[in-house]
């Protein structure tokens, strides 16, 4: 199973994976697709975000069973501790909500 989260990307770039996969919330899309068609959509989803941010998540014979990749700006960071995938989400300081406003 593949799932691929979208985040302040084109309607454009939505409508393409929906040929390939469903998306039962809004940016988040689930399938069962091979390898090959995982990497295709991976490369059109990082070319066409823009500003947004990508995750992708994937089944595969690892130790969480599940692997994890992101591109752009997405509001969460993968760390990496001890052979596992963690999420870290970061704490904005105050000045960095204010330049956001």
């Amino acid at each position: 199973m593949v799932v691929i989260i979208l985040e302040r990307v084109s309607a454009r770039l939505r409508g393409e994976l929906s040929r390939w996969m469903i998306e039962p919330h809004t940016g988040i899309f689930v399938g069962h697709i091979n390898a090959m068609v995982r990497d295709r959509l991976w490369d059109k989803c990082c070319k066409g975000s823009g500003n947004g941010g990508v995750v992708q998540l994937w089944s595969s014979n690892n130790e969480q069973r599940f692997q994890i990749r992101m591109w752009g700006d997405t509001k969460r960071r993968i760390k990496e501790y001890e052979g596992l995938q963690l999420i870290e989400i970061p704490i904005e300081t105050k000045e960095e909500e204010e330049e956001k406003g």
